[in-house]
């Protein structure tokens, strides 16, 4: 068997499978790869952030109505992210462990994308709370099966001096996928069409990554058996052995926990709070979003291109970290101020966005950087996006079931109180990152 060198990849000329697990790292990624990478992740975060950022909520307000929606909210979106919590890290050691012709990472992408788009689909015309719970938990899983094999690839196919430059692209995607589903949300006139739209995104976007990636192909399967103990150890890993991994899970934990303290509740806030109608809330939600989204999109794809140039990623989280903490506690003041808290709002999503741009412009490629183990790459990044995931699934269940109703009660103002606590934690994310010892 030969092989030939395409865009610094291994190519087959035969029938037997490379290894590429030990391949020499070549100058750059692929021709292509950064594009279709953006555009897979584009559209996994339309199909799966549109209904988190307004599309569950208003889907909920319609079956239980405005009073009863933060509990049902919390519940649904919860158990949702439990699944989640799980799928990423298990999708990454299946596919660090295959052994397909079609190569390690493509099976499960292919698998995740599919599942994921006909279940997103199903979002807005399920007929009960039960079916809305099932469909979104099925949904988290199979995104997730999805989205790990797909980060792993960048840790394949990009070298470091390149990873600052396509997380700040990668970064990209969420503020603007974010502001797609926003337009999405206000334009179509009702759930069915807000649900499949960004599910057909996501799949189409999803198969064109798939079916162009020049994916590794592992020829010996690893010397351990897949057993209990390679399972249970899927889900974890020695914060004491791999300190930096440690800090960087938790600092990532911290900030997601912060800036997805809006997500959902920010319409349900501008219902309670300045009593609108669920279509004044969508169409202030897009305004918000677009200022988010614009700040968002300008620093991310500064921030990794800088953060390459003077090879530094904990000044960028440190910062985004305290400006997306102090962007929610003032959207937490904005109900003090009656009317003008608006104004207050869109200010406050300006800052969040300016935060968020610059750690989501340098979080990949600052994870990447502390993996301590290269045959593990996919398990590792997985067990790290369950930073991502478990705030997601955490912080509903506490915002709908302990923040809202018992500030409420003892304050009159549960949103203000979740929004404050939410965004201290943020800020003390992005502090804890100069714990880490390995990354400047």
């Amino acid at each position: 068997m030969s092989t030939s060198v395409e865009d610094g990849q291994p190519t087959r000329t035969g029938t037997a499978p490379i290894d590429q697990s030990t391949a020499p790292k070549p100058a750059r990624e692929p021709r292509g790869f950064a594009f279709t990478y953006w555009l897979a992740t584009y559209g996994l975060f339309l199909g799966i952030l549109t209904p988190i950022t307004g599309g569950l909520a208003v889907r909920v307000q319609d079956m239980v109505g405005l009073a009863a929606a933060p509990s049902v909210l919390g519940l649904v979106m919860g158990v949702g992210s439990f699944f989640a919590l799980f799928a990423q890290p298990l999708a990454g050691r299946l596919s660090d462990r295959t052994t397909s012709r079609f190569g390690m990472r493509r099976p499960w992408i292919l698998g995740g994308v599919i599942v994921a788009g006909v279940t997103l689909a199903l979002v807005g015309v399920v007929p009960s709370v039960w079916m809305l719970l099932i469909v979104w938990c099925i949904a988290q899983l199979a995104s997730n099966f999805a989205q790990g094999p797909e980060t792993a690839a960048v840790a394949d196919q990009v070298p470091h001096r390149r990873r600052g430059f396509i997380s700040g692209l990668a970064g990209t995607a969420t503020p603007v996928a974010i502001l797609t589903g926003a337009i999405i949300l206000n334009a179509a006139p009702n759930d069915a069409l807000r649900s499949f739209v960004p599910a057909l995104l996501a799949t189409a976007f999803g198969l064109l990554f798939v079916f162009t990636l020049k994916d590794r192909v592992r020829a010996e399967p690893p010397a351990e058996k897949f057993n209990l103990k390679e399972f249970f150890g899927t889900f974890y890993f020695n914060p004491r052995t791999h300190r930096d991994l440690g800090w960087a899970w938790l600092t990532k934990a911290m900030i997601m926990f912060a800036f997805g303290a809006l997500s959902g509740f920010l319409t349900l806030f501008l219902g309670t709070q300045f009593h609108m109608a669920v279509a004044q809330q969508l169409g202030f939600n897009l305004s918000a979003t677009m200022i988010q989204v614009a700040a968002m999109v300008v620093v991310s794809l500064i921030a990794g291109k800088w953060s390459d140039k003077i090879n530094r990623r904990k000044p960028f989280v440190i910062v985004g970290g305290i400006l997306v903490g102090l962007g929610v506690i003032v959207v937490a003041l904005s109900a003090l101020v009656g009317p003008a808290g608006l104004t207050m709002i869109l200010v406050a999503e300006a800052i969040i966005g300016i935060g968020a741009g610059m750690f989501f412009g340098v979080d990949q490629a600052l994870c990447i950087d502390v993996l301590p183990d290269k045959e593990n790459m996919a398990k590792d990044l997985g067990v790290l996006n369950i930073a991502n995931t478990l705030p997601a699934m955490i912080a509903p269940l506490f915002a709908g079931s302990i923040f809202i109703p018992l500030g409420t009660a003892l304050f009159g103002g549960g949103y203000t109180v979740w929004f404050i606590v939410a965004g201290l934690v943020g800020i003390i994310g992005g502090l804890l990152v100069m714990k880490i010892r390995s990354v400047r």
